[in-house]
């Protein structure tokens, strides 16, 4: 049964007019028209003064230096009409073919001479003398040149006046004299602009939870307020850039059948003092007056960061202004005032502890990156626009692509689509997605780049240790595909393919992943003689990962269970700067070489004992460039691998091309087998 309430809103709200302002619209077609005339007659007039000004600059006369030159143009018969004689100038215009008539001139040619006024009288004998026809002239008004200088200029002024200042005074009620700055910017959508839904949101089902309960409070209070409940007053969505919070939001506007404003945080601050506050003033009057609905502030970092940090400008700091105009309003909302706010932001630490206070906002939605069952429902969302081949593996993908975003993803899938319509292929196939995933992670793959012989031997038996030591170690993540084609910005990649999401790391696993590290740089020295810069990426990680262990894992049976990093949970000027004292430093400095050292040495010792694999692995990947772990395995065991070089494929290509020209090929390139994998940054 629809309830009362709903529908005496719904009447109210039509009554107060679409925009939402109350009564005093008829006044509205009347002003309108006024400001219409005065602008057309403004413009009109300003038109006008240019057109004679004009035509004044065009028609003025050139000065003659003396009577003397002008008695020869009129003796001699060059002038074209009769000349005009007034009080102070004799004006008249020459002939085309007069003789000596300067080239900057332009036409019509009309020249002056000044006169005194008690010597009229003989210049016009003069002209009667040499039967120069003239027309004698009264002094004009001085109004007219006035007119003709100053009446432009005095327009524009007027016109600057009438569309800036009276505007700012006028417009925006409340606003005064910032007039529509501080009118807010929000945009309004209702429920028939928005076409997503919660339907198209996945891997994020705890946070939809949430949300669908925002969506009951607004649609059902009265269900609430039975038991004396309230709306939350505001709703906080955190999470890492990409992982849907803004599309949350849009699919809250298209279930929730109520208005919903939506304004970025950077929208608030602008070039003038106290912008910010007024429009954020105006974006909660509005609110309120088309409630119930929903407020939503997308990167409220951008105003909403902590004050008293030692980096404000000053109490007429703009953002915050704008801060406390936020918490104002949020927090003088009645009970029965139905506005949510929603906000979101990836920044979290820098939020100020009065705007995320309960009371504002009351709840914190947590964004996850989704998990591997996540990742496949978002998959399946975005794949559901695109034509999927027949061996596409939805979840061999997923598995594959461990830390990516909602939007890494959606990247991923239209990545692969735009590389399948490329070749001209029918529908997007189990390698295309694969190609993408390695593309948004890695760049792509650059096989065209031309690479000395002697540094691709030199890469080849990197990426071989790596590799081996891969395959060997028991507590290293799976082998999948390692290349010597370079991408991106790496020369070769060693990609892993982990069997599960890992949301801890033990300790073992940390330092099969030290092993794995300083693999490509021991295959150097024991295969090639001599070490490269190759490895920097391989040091930087290692030294991450050793650094992580001691300080803030506590690995160490010397250093104990103690933190001695920086807390990340704290401000960094909130903490001391020195955490630790000289000798703990040392101590720090010995268990990270130690805990290096050991690794590194392990790694050594297993690449001793399997010399004769990497050889044969690295022979190989000078061969075919590309290995997936199948190759791999029968590799390793001494066989032989029947499948073409990179020298056979490109004699094949070129023969091909001297043929005819031919179709792009729909299967997968042979060198790039279809597995899914996350590459190891060797």
């Amino acid at each position: 049964m629809p309830d009362q309430n709903d529908s005496n809103r719904d009447n109210d709200r039509r009554g107060r007019g679409s925009n939402g302002r109350g009564s005093g619209g008829s006044r509205g077609p009347q002003t309108f028209l006024s400001r219409s005339v005065l602008t057309w007659l403004l413009l009109g007039g300003l038109l006008l003064a240019l057109i004679m000004f004009v035509n004044s600059q065009q028609n003025q006369a050139h000065e003659l230096p003396s009577w003397q030159d002008f008695y020869a143009y009129a003796k001699s018969g060059s002038f074209d009409k009769p000349v005009v004689v007034e009080d102070d100038q004799i004006v008249g215009v020459l002939r085309d073919d007069t003789q000596g008539i300067p080239a900057a001139w332009h036409k019509p040619y009309r020249v002056s001479v000044p006169i005194q006024g008690d010597s009229r009288e003989f210049y016009l004998r003069q002209l009667n003398e040499v039967h120069q026809a003239f027309v004698p002239k009264p002094g004009g008004s001085i109004l007219m040149p006035l007119i003709l200088s100053y009446g432009p200029v005095i327009l524009v002024i007027l016109l600057i006046y009438f569309f800036v200042f009276r505007s700012l005074r006028n417009a925006g009620g409340g606003a005064g004299m910032l007039g529509s700055f501080g009118r807010s910017r929000a945009k309004l959508a209702n429920k028939e602009h928005v076409s997503v839904t919660l339907e198209d949101v996945a891997g994020i089902e705890e946070a939809k939870d949430e949300v669908r309960e925002i969506i009951e409070f607004l649609k059902n209070p009265n269900k609430f307020q039975r038991l004396g409940g309230r709306v939350p007053r505001g709703v906080l969505l955190v999470g890492d850039p990409g992982c849907g919070k803004t599309l949350l939001a849009k699919a809250v506007a298209g279930e929730a059948d109520v208005p919903f404003f939506s304004i970025s945080g950077s929208d608030f601050v602008e070039m003038f003092v106290g912008v910010g506050a007024s429009r954020v003033r105006d974006l909660f009057r509005q609110a309120k007056e088309s409630s119930p609905c929903i407020i939503f502030l997308d990167e409220i970092d951008a105003v909403g960061r902590r004050r008293g940090s030692g980096f404000a400008s000053g109490g007429h700091d703009e953002r915050e202004q704008t801060l406390n105009a936020i918490l104002v309003e949020m927090d003088g909302f009645e009970t029965n005032d139905q506005v949510i706010v929603m906000a979101a932001t990836n920044r979290a630490d820098v939020l100020d502890p009065a705007l995320i206070r309960p009371g504002r906002f009351d709840r914190q939605i947590h964004v996850p990156l989704p998990d591997l069952m996540g990742r496949v429902e978002i998959l399946k969302v975005h794949a559901r626009k695109v034509k999927m081949g027949p061996d596409v593996d939805i979840e061999k993908l997923a598995r594959g692509t461990p830390m990516f975003s909602g939007a890494d993803l959606a990247a991923l899938i239209n990545e692969a689509a735009i590389s399948a319509t490329l070749l001209g292929k029918d529908h997007v196939e189990q390698f295309d997605l694969e190609e993408a995933r390695d593309r948004v992670k890695w760049g792509r793959a650059m096989k065209s780049r031309k690479i000395d012989e002697h540094e691709k031997r030199v890469i080849a038996y990197h990426e071989a240790g790596h590799a081996t030591i891969m395959y060997y170690d028991p507590d290293a993540e799976p082998l999948h595909k390692v290349t010597i084609i370079p991408r991106g910005q790496a020369l070769g990649v060693t990609f892993m393919l982990p069997e599960r999401d890992k949301h801890i790391y033990t300790r073992k696993h940390l330092l099969a992943q030290l092993r794995v590290s300083y693999g490509g740089r021991i295959a150097e020295e024991l295969f090639c003689g001599d070490i490269s810069s190759g490895a920097a990426g391989d040091i930087r990680q290692a030294s991450a990962i050793a650094r992580a262990m001691i300080m803030q894992y506590g690995m160490s049976p010397k250093l104990g269970f103690l933190l001695y990093g920086l807390d990340e949970s704290r401000n960094p000027w909130e903490q001391p700067e020195k955490l630790y004292s000289n000798e703990t430093a040392r101590l720090i400095d010995q268990e990270i070489k130690a805990v290096i050292d050991q690794s590194y040495g392990e790694a050594h010792q297993m690449l001793e004992e399997h010399r004769a694999e990497v050889e044969r692995l690295a022979q190989a990947l000078l061969r075919y460039e590309t290995l997936n772990r199948d190759e791999v395995d029968r590799i390793m065991k001494g066989e032989m691998l029947a499948k073409p070089t990179v020298g056979d494929l490109l004699k094949a290509e070129q023969d091909k091309a001297k043929t005819k020209p031919s179709k792009p090929s729909q299967a997968p390139h042979p060198d790039a087998p279809p597995g899914d994998i996350v590459p190891h940054p060797a």
